[in-house]
């Protein structure tokens, strides 16, 4: 069976429901209601709500809530049954980050639970290692860091669970032994994430584990295929009857240090069992009378704070979305946001970054000072963020009020390629995102968290919580965070209409691995934004890609009606996933 690439799907989506002028402007009255293009109406519902980039994962978790679990229970059985079905971008071999409204304390929770790196291998035992490439290799042993997923699993649970995480896990071990039927689009993702594994530097053995567990005959699942992973079943029963420590103390642990080590790396037991989350403050601003909320470094959240305190300065309705100078000062605040990312973000244990003072009033009107209309600023001095990453984003609720947004990622599409045997999941490749660079703040080091792209995000006003969001897809997150804000907040659309609308990604900015700048970098653009738009960016100095993106970005979110309590429930229309409530 021919697979049809995601550029079909969606160019005949689009062609089907809103005609062959895929370029015009998605504020056509396309849906019924007249209203701004949106590929559905929001789900609306009153006890609870899960929102998923698939829909057995939905399921799952609205299955968890009406029996009594919480918002968080049905986030953790949604982002295990997310790594059955898409184990290219997540797993339990990758890290998580959250941020928890608890309607009894009503206040925001923040969870780091990402890994760090090996204590045994010096940074100066890396470069020896990286001198032929002078960066750390994308796949392989090198990119391994503890993963904090499971210890993160736990920490929330123990906060904020009702029902055992037995019950959590028995829906995704019954589908893992099973089987269950690749979608569409996950089958595309999954082609995507083993390009080079046919390469003669991938095909040692090291990656046999691999190959064994997410391929069939050296090919990846079509569409449609029934997938099962029994190893990753049986990982899941030693987890929810031993708990925790089944992870990073037991036979598991010893299974992944070994397999790492075995391949040529340095990832020991004792990283492992010395690993541990932590809770975190979350970090705000105030945009237009909405609170948004991000995690502090490692991970690139405040960069989408940077970029809404700059856009604030800007009357960004009165210029419209469908002009260039709206994309233009999208564009522009987004170059200046990430130099500092690259420059200042990392982990907090080994470098402190001016939170404060990047998000302070007084450096954005500076900062802001810097844009100029007519014309687009010339080369950065540092780097271009990674193009590519992994995640999967979860947006839970339930019905006493609680709010989930959760982000769990391998980083790349399937991360590492590096299976422990007869355990069923991936490490991820996070430590690639390590400068080698002397004096740089993302510098590696032994037991060093790296730059983390993965970001959740929160809106509260006046004490209540509003929305629980996010967006994947690596160093596209803040910038995509700062369009869905600004499409809500700016533009009047709703929740599913926000994600929806067409959207813009630039590339060529700093990078936090210290590569070099790409000059001003380079604007890639959706369907739905004219071509007039593109034509005039152009001329301001922008280098615009001639190819619209198949895709930019993975959208998932809940907001709540702060007079009803009513949850509206989004989910991307770029990928296979569905918002489901009760």
């Amino acid at each position: 069976m021919l697979k049809p690439s995601f550029r079909t799907l969606l160019t005949v989506f689009l062609i089907v429901n809103f005609g062959a002028d895929v370029q015009a402007s998605d504020h056509g009255g396309t849906r019924l209601s007249g209203k701004a293009f949106a590929s559905r109406s929001p789900v609306l519902a009153r006890n609870g709500m899960a929102a998923t980039s698939h829909p057995l994962a939905s399921a799952v978790a609205v299955d968890i809530l009406k029996r009594g679990g919480s918002a968080v229970d049905a986030a953790i059985a949604a982002n295990a049954m997310l790594s059955l079905v898409e184990p290219f971008a997540c797993g339990i071999g990758g890290d998580l980050f959250a941020i928890v409204f608890s309607p009894d304390t009503k206040s925001l929770h923040g969870l780091n639970a990402s890994g760090r790196s090996p204590q045994g291998l010096s940074t100066q035992k890396l470069r020896e290692l990286t001198v032929a490439t002078g960066e750390i290799p994308l796949r392989g042993p090198l990119a391994v860091t503890v993963p904090g997923a499971v210890d993160g699993w736990f920490r929330l649970h123990e906060r904020f669970g009702r029902l055992s995480m037995k019950e959590l896990l028995a829906p995704v071990i019954r589908y893992a032994r099973e089987g269950v039927p690749i979608t569409e689009v996950d089958a595309l993702q999954w082609e995507w994430g083993i390009k080079g594994l046919e390469e003669p530097s991938a095909s040692e053995g090291r990656f046999s584990n691999f190959k064994q567990t997410f391929l069939s005959a050296g090919q990846p699942p079509d569409v449609g295929e029934i997938f099962r992973n029994p190893d990753l079943a049986a990982t899941y029963e030693s987890i929810a009857t031993k708990g925790r420590n089944a992870f990073y103390t037991g036979e598991l642990a010893i299974s992944i240090a070994t397999a790492v080590q075995a391949a040529g790396g340095f990832l020991s037991v004792e990283d492992l069992a010395a690993h541990q989350g932590n809770w975190v403050k979350p970090v705000s601003v105030n945009y237009r009378g909405y609170e948004v909320y991000e995690l502090p470094p490692p991970t690139q959240g405040i960069a989408a704070l940077q970029m809404l305190k700059i856009l604030e300065h800007f009357d960004l309705a009165g210029m419209g979305r469908d002009s260039a100078d709206f994309w233009h000062v999208l564009i522009e605040a987004k170059k200046l946001a990430y130099e500092d990312r690259a420059r200042y973000y990392a982990d907090p244990a080994f470098q402190k970054t001016p939170v404060e003072a990047l998000l302070s009033d007084a450096y954005a009107r500076e900062r802001s000072k810097r844009i100029q209309m007519k014309t687009a600023a010339p080369a950065v001095e540092a780097g271009s963020p990674p193009e590519k990453g992994d995640t999967t984003y979860i947006a839970t609720a339930d019905a006493a009020g609680m709010m989930v947004s959760l982000i769990q990622s391998n980083f790349w599409e399937f991360g590492s390629w590096v299976v422990p045997k007869g355990a069923g999941f991936v490490l991820q490749n996070r430590a690639s995102s390590f400068s080698l660079e002397d004096g740089h703040a993302n510098v590696y080091a032994p037991g060093k968290r790296p730059f983390h792209t993965i970001i959740p995000a929160f809106v509260m006003r006046d004490g209540q919580p509003v929305m629980s969001f996010g967006v994947m897809g690596g160093a596209l997150q803040p910038q995509a965070h700062v369009q869905i804000l600004i499409n809500q907040i700016d533009f009047g659309m709703n929740v599913q209409e926000a994600g929806d609308a067409a959207r813009l990604i630039h590339s060529g900015s700093s990078q936090p691995n210290g590569k070099a700048a790409d000059g001003s970098g380079t604007v890639e653009l959706e369907a739905g934004i004219p071509r007039a738009v593109a034509d005039e960016l152009e001329r301001r100095g922008h280098r615009v890609s001639n190819e619209t993106r198949p895709y930019v970005g993975g959208y998932q979110a809940i907001w709540r009606d702060p007079k009803t309590g009513v949850y509206h429930g989004a989910s991307e229309m770029r990928f296979d996933g569905q918002a489901v409530g009760y």
